[in-house]
């Protein structure tokens, strides 16, 4: 969704990158819930860089 300068504003970028990753999105927010009462650092690490990879990709994939 490019702007009157030509450029996407960085949430339009992170709003379309969410939308290609909600099965990773989802099974993060599963792992939270899972315990949610008693989170700690890491608990959910392997699904949040997932997450996270597919979000860099799918910006990557976008600008280039």
């Amino acid at each position: 969704m490019p702007t009157l300068s030509g450029r996407a504003r960085p949430i339009e970028k992170f709003a379309a990158a969410a939308a290609k990753c909600s099965v990773e999105a989802s099974a993060y927010g599963k792992c939270i819930l899972a315990d949610y009462q008693s989170t700690y650092h890491d608990m959910c690490a392997r699904e949040f860089l997932r997450l996270k990879d597919c979000y860099l990709k799918s910006i990557a994939r976008n600008q280039g």
